[in-house]
């Protein structure tokens, strides 16, 4: 046995061979061989799933990485800092305040699509550089029900969100699953906001290098326990990173690169000595520090955003077969409803999966500004279009 002491259900269902079949797309897709067709899934906000049902005329438990049989799939394990159910600020059938094991005071307004952060519990440098974690291996985080922020506020409001290894268990005879983590930035954002993070790092450089080192340490012990934790039930991990905006980094590159990336590289490192798949999850224009990631070794980038300048066509003649791409078809084309636009966006971003290396999703996820009738339909482009060997050029696309 490992560090936690669970057996695995002897009602767990054995993979399919359609699920084997998927898993090996996608290792082939990102070693950089041809397989039988490009890869699909996406990450669904919960109010496109809610459109998606009612447009297609589904049943109320419908879900699309079933009903399209997607490639794979992703979950999250409790990351809060501090393991706690939420604490309810205020309530009303509006809106909901809360504050999380983060220490963030969250407004979730029920008819808005995502949440605001309204304040911080760490609200000073003195009180980040005295911040103490919960212990990284406590199975609370991975083997039971509870609150927390990541799953709990966001597209939705969910109280007492379900077992992490539950999860896991049921998609694995499915799907090949990933787990996931967040990095040092995806923290900070939550833990004290970009403002307070951009203020201190110029303010205390070096001593704002120590608090990420810290956040660092906590991160790669989660991650090595959410890999024991989900041992033979995981196929990769995503690492969750924004560390850019619309046009370029939120921070210099070389600050990323002493105090974020070795970070970073540890991650990889142990998720590949575990013989996981490795995709990084960063929005924004990552430019400045793309080589970066070919130099730490991950199989694939996501999301690659097309209104951030990250065209999935130009990386590609850049970077060659260096590193696989997760994502990179553009979402307001898809919001658009327009099927010429859409068939075309959907060639083009297909173009980048010749001889492999290309998972297609969008270039950020899919929500509610999205019809059914569209994600229906790029789905049959894709396995139309997604067959090996690729046949493109004649329908309109630049070769």
């Amino acid at each position: 046995m490992g560090m936690f002491d669970v057996q695995p259900s002897s009602n767990q269902r054995e993979r399919s061979p359609n699920t084997l079949r998927k898993l090996e797309r996608l290792r082939k897709t990102l070693r950089h061989e041809e397989p039988d067709r490009v890869p699909i899934s996406d990450f669904f906000w919960g109010s496109f799933k809610e459109r998606w049902r009612r447009e297609l005329g589904l049943p109320d438990d419908a879900d699309p990485y079933y009903h399209y049989d997607l490639d794979w799939i992703v979950t999250v394990p409790n990351m809060d800092p501090h393991i706690r159910s939420f604490e309810i600020v205020s309530e009303t059938s509006a809106e909901v305040v809360v504050k999380t094991g983060y220490g963030a005071i969250m407004r979730k307004k029920f008819d808005c699509p995502m949440p605001e952060f309204i304040g911080w519990e760490t609200d000073t440098f003195e009180k980040l550089e005295a911040f103490e974690f919960d212990d990284a291996f406590d199975s609370r985080r991975y083997f039971e029900a509870g609150d927390n922020q990541i799953a709990g506020v966001g597209d939705g409001f969910e109280r007492n969100s379900p077992a992490w290894i539950d999860t896991v268990t049921g998609l694995h005879p499915d799907f090949p699953v990933f787990g996931s983590m967040g990095e040092c930035s995806e923290c900070l954002t939550r833990l004290i906001g970009q403002e307070n993070t951009f203020l201190w790092m110029g303010l205390y450089p070096e001593r704002m290098g120590e608090c990420i080192n810290r956040i660092g340490r906590f991160y790669l012990d989660c991650a090595r326990a959410t890999i024991e934790a989900g041992r033979g039930l995981l196929d990769g991990l995503v690492i969750w990173g924004d560390v850019a905006y619309k046009s370029g980094m939120f921070f210099a590159p070389d600050y990323w690169r002493r105090y974020f990336m070795p970070w970073v590289k540890a991650m990889v490192d142990l998720a590949h000595e575990n013989g996981l798949l490795v995709i990084y999850h960063g929005c924004g224009n990552v430019k400045q520090i793309f080589g970066d990631f070919i130099e730490l070794g991950i199989e694939a980038y996501n999301p690659l955003e097309v209104k951030a300048g990250m065209d999935v066509g130009e990386l590609r003649r850049q970077y060659g077969q260096q590193i696989g791409f997760c994502g990179g078809s553009d979402i307001q084309v898809w919001e658009s409803g327009d099927e010429a636009e859409i068939r075309r966006e959907v060639l083009r971003t297909l173009q980048a999966g010749k001889d492999g290396g290309l998972i297609f999703q969008s270039d950020h996820s899919v929500s509610a500004s999205v019809s059914g009738h569209t994600y229906d339909y790029i789905v049959k482009l894709v396995r139309e279009y997604g067959q090996y060997p690729l046949q493109l050029d004649e329908h309109g696309t630049e070769a």
